[in-house]
């Protein structure tokens, strides 16, 4: 009996009853997130109205700032109360990539700053490890005086 289960098994037989097949009707659209009905978002307005300006998008504070920053508009009073937000996309791409090379170039300058700094350590004769030596050196001297203390 087990031969012909296991003989079963190798050849892909189905283990239980047949599944019944899926209805289309009751799975969600393809394309919409997992929450979504596919029916209208929102549902208390009328399914004519249009909110705001489609493709359209007010700039906050910072996307103002980001706008100048990047050299989109000059002043910001120049920036309109609604822009495209593929311009507003473009400006925080923009804006990314100069602050990615601003920490590029605080980095090599960092990097100059403790290589000046360490050449600066070896003329005085300094290291981590007279610095190590001489800390361990405190403690134990502290711990002496610790336990002379308990003593008494």
């Amino acid at each position: 009996m087990l031969s012909a289960v296991a003989s079963r098994l190798r050849r892909g037989a189905p283990r239980g009853p047949p599944a019944a097949p899926r209805q289309r009707s009751a799975l969600r659209p393809w394309g919409l997130p997992r929450g979504s009905s596919g029916g209208p978002a929102g549902g208390s307005e009328p399914p004519g109205r249009v909110r705001g300006i489609p493709g359209q998008h007010r700039p906050s504070q910072l996307d103002k700032k980001i706008l100048l920053w990047t050299g989109r508009f000059q002043r910001e009073e120049e920036i309109p109360p609604r822009v495209p937000p593929e311009m507003i996309d473009a400006a925080r791409n923009k804006a990314r990539v100069k602050a990615c090379y601003i920490m590029i170039g605080l980095t090599i300058v960092a990097c100059f700053a403790v290589i000046a700094s360490a050449k600066r350590a070896a003329e005085r004769h300094e290291s981590l490890t007279s610095w190590n030596l001489a800390k361990k050196a405190k403690w134990r001297e502290e711990a002496a005086l610790a336990a002379q203390a308990k003593t008494k």
